[in-house]
């Protein structure tokens, strides 16, 4: 068990959790920046998280529900207030619906997380304030000092499962709900980079490819919310079986998130939602996409068509452009 002090004051409304781990500092930060990793440990034992959203920058959302023993959720969601990359972050934490809507009936609370080095590895400090002796009455009655030191207990195990959250991994492909799907990779690259090679033309047309033996014929990119896009490939070979891809940019927050709509050109069906976000971690940025369907069926048929690898294909040429342009 990590944990060292537990220290409660009701006269200040504050509730400190202090972990001591054998890690260097920027393994537990990443534990903390991927969702992936979140999801091992936050919250109870037995009541294990899923992260539909994590902005882990100033301004930025998470959302997330906890899955108790029999099914039931509980969803909470956090605002990020401030992040010093490393050191510290700082959230608005409370309880929401499922799409990460704030529960008003609900209290909520202030949260900071502190990392610092210590001989002996790192150590996690984290601070929470509540806004009045009631909220803090009622939210240690519902169990939150046993939901954080369960939750510390937990993260020994997956900091050191250092392999499976490395760069170089490819990317990886998680069914978040029935409708949801999260692509994550770690691109060798800084977040700007890796942003705007997303957002310049030139580049795009040189990895986003998909499997070998394509180009993108077109590549007419949304500039502002509300414009649209519009991508167009054909065989490198001869110019056959072109295909196309449009859509609408919803949000844009450089170089942090991009959430568009997204539609197969000729396929009459509703759009998917694409939020891809950008984190810097160890060994460069964790690209992140989180693509929700109409529904189950198109989930399956989209995924049946061998997306999964098609994006990873794209995502080794992006690295190798970003390798060669560092070095140019």
């Amino acid at each position: 068990m990590p944990i060292t002090s537990v220290t409660k004051d009701a006269e200040a409304l504050t509730m400190t959790v202090v972990s001591d781990f054998s890690v260097p500092v920027q393994r537990l930060w990443d534990a903390h920046a991927d969702p992936r990793q979140l999801e091992k440990f936050w919250g109870p034992e037995d009541w294990p998280a899923t992260f539909t959203r994590h902005d882990f920058h100033p301004g930025g959302r998470s959302h997330y529900w906890m899955t108790g023993p029999d099914g039931t959720r509980a969803a909470g969601y956090w605002e990020f207030l401030a992040i010093d990359p490393g050191r510290s972050f700082e959230v608005t934490d409370g309880f929401a619906d499922e799409s990460g809507t704030p529960n008003p009936e609900m209290p909520q609370m202030r949260l900071r997380l502190t990392f610092a080095e210590t001989p002996h590895g790192s150590r996690l400090t984290s601070t929470s304030w509540f806004n009045s002796t009631e909220d803090y009455r009622q939210l240690l009655e519902m169990g939150m000092e046993e939901g954080l030191t369960s939750a510390m207990g937990q993260m020994d195990a997956v900091l050191e499962d250092l392999s499976s959250f490395a760069a170089g991994r490819g990317a990886q492909t998680q069914m978040l709900t029935d409708t949801k799907v999260r692509i994550s990779r770690i691109i060798r690259g800084t977040p700007e980079k890796v942003w705007q090679a997303h957002r310049d033309p030139d580049l795009m047309r040189r990895w986003l490819l998909g499997p070998d033996g394509w180009r993108m014929r077109e590549c007419q990119l949304g500039e502002k919310v509300g414009e649209s896009y519009r991508f167009v490939w054909e065989r490198e070979e001869d110019g056959s079986d072109s295909f196309a891809f449009f859509g609408e940019l919803k949000e844009l927050d450089a170089p942090h998130r991009e959430v568009t709509t997204e539609n197969m050109e000729g396929m009459p069906c509703p759009p998917n939602i694409n939020e891809q976000t950008l984190t810097p971690v160890h060994g460069g940025t964790l690209l992140t996409v989180v693509i929700t369907y109409p529904d189950k069926e198109t989930r399956d048929i989209v995924l049946g068509t061998g997306m999964a690898d098609g994006m990873e294909a794209s995502y080794a040429r992006l690295e190798a452009v970003l390798t060669a342009s560092s070095r140019s």
